[in-house]
């Protein structure tokens, strides 16, 4: 791969090649893709969906929306400082070309931004339970009528795919979807193959699945475009955007320390074990004497967290950097944090939040209430979908059908297509709209 094709500022029909040293300085083409996710109605949804405390009352946990635009932050200075060594490497990117390294921060971080673009209500209890519902579930009825990787696409439905779904999608008056720049699609896709064959090695890009089958013409031009290398001959299997690598590290950078910290705020993790596990991570670069002047537990955990944060961002940067050439030949099997000198610390915090956060009662209790929400919602609509599909729907069908917005297009060609509507519509709800919507079909509103 190279980073003239990797930089990519095609849009989804475009005819001409642009260029980036003829783009308007005011307003360049990766900062548009910027402002068309965060103006989009998808992205606004992610203010009430889970990060990891469902449907908190408190003000401070985070939402999927102030999560993502935290990851944006950091996949921003991730990229800026990647993109400056890269055109000190390579000068002619910018001599030649015109790039900026701020050109580089700009794709990761609107690509970062985007990243859980896709996911549905309830954190990832709710991928699990869309999922759920098809393999042993009511919709376990429709196997026999979808291929295998159709059937395969919604027993193991993907934010991710979901999320290049909605960034794509071309309907009415919006061909194209967003009509991001290829660049920043690319960094957008961590996984870049299709759901079968499932984890056929080891490589990161192999450990879940970016694209449905309903986007496969999108994505085969996305990978054309950019000049990623084809890892399979039988399947839909590509090696990662090396800037994806650095969207990743954004993502695990930010739940590693950020999910910490709602966790102490929350009081599920104790003061003293988080400012220990911390401080290790930080040894090198606290400022012991400030760190003492700080009188509470919150400012406290803040200043930790900042050192943590650029800690792991200057850390991810060298490894990259270190990587770039094995990364640039699809030969970089890991995330990047997964070689860093910290992988131990890193490690301790993750299990610390697995006990005492991701597995607390308040957040299983509520997991649970999600999983059967959303299972009787595609329960509902995957059988007044199918009804209709075979043209035998019932009164009380016609009017299920009614609910759905008409951006969501449920005469389709193919029972698999319909069937994936059901299961967009129900991901883009968020945690509260799934449960207005569920108690009202329920008819516990009347």
């Amino acid at each position: 791969m190279n980073w003239e094709q990797l930089l990519s500022l095609k849009r989804y029909g475009d005819i001409h090649k642009r260029l980036r040293k003829e783009q308007d300085e005011t307003r360049l083409g990766f900062e548009v893709d910027y402002d068309r996710v965060i103006f989009s109605s998808e992205f606004r949804s992610l203010q009430d969906k889970t990060q990891v405390i469902p449907l908190s009352d408190t003000d401070f946990v985070h939402t999927r929306l102030t999560h993502s635009l935290e990851v944006s932050v950091v996949g921003r200075s991730l990229g800026r400082k990647t993109g400056q060594k890269i055109i000190e490497k390579h000068p002619h990117l910018k001599d030649t070309l015109g790039y900026q390294a701020n050109d580089f921060g700009t794709i990761v971080a609107a690509a970062a931004l985007a990243h859980d673009i896709g996911n549905p209500p309830f954190g990832h209890s709710g991928e699990k339970s869309i999922g759920e519902f098809f393999k042993t579930g009511a919709g376990l009825r429709f196997k026999d009528q979808l291929t295998n990787k159709e059937y395969q696409d919604l027993c193991d439905f993907e934010g991710n795919a979901n999320g290049f779904k909605i960034l794509t999608e071309s309907r009415q008056g919006r061909e194209g979807g967003l009509r991001l720049s290829y660049a920043t699609l690319g960094a957008f896709m961590k996984y870049p193959k299709e759901s079968l064959p499932k984890k056929p090695t080891k490589h990161i890009a192999d450990k879940k699945y970016g694209v449905f089958q309903s986007e496969k013409e999108a994505f085969l031009d996305v990978a054309s475009e950019l000049g990623l290398i084809k890892r399979s001959q039988n399947n839909i299997s590509f090696s990662r955007h090396p800037l994806a690598y650095l969207v990743e590290a954004a993502d695990d950078i930010c739940y590693t320390i950020i999910d910490f910290e709602d966790g102490i705020n929350l009081g599920l993790i104790q003061e003293e074990y988080a400012l220990e596990y911390l401080i290790n991570l930080v040894r090198d670069t606290i400022n012991t004497e400030k760190y003492h002047q700080l009188s509470n537990t919150q400012d406290r955990i803040s200043y930790l967290r900042a050192l943590a944060i650029n800690t792991l961002i200057n850390e991810a940067v060298t490894i990259f950097m270190t990587n770039e050439e094995a990364i640039l030949n699809g030969e970089y099997a890991k995330a990047l944090l997964d070689d860093s000198k910290y992988e131990a610390q890193i490690k301790d915090i993750i299990k610390l939040s697995i006990e005492n956060i991701y597995q607390s009662k308040d957040v299983i209790d509520k997991e649970i209430a999600g999983f059967k929400v959303i299972n009787e919602l595609l329960n509902i609509f995957t059988a007044a979908i199918f009804n209709n599909f075979v043209g035998k729907p019932s009164n009380l069908d016609k009017l299920v059908l009614k609910v759905l917005p008409k951006n969501i297009d449920i005469n389709q060609d193919s029972l698999y297509k319909n069937l994936l509507a059901a299961c967009f519509y129900v991901s883009k709800l968020s945690d509260r709209n799934a449960i207005l919507t569920f108690n009202k079909l329920k008819g516990n509103y009347l």
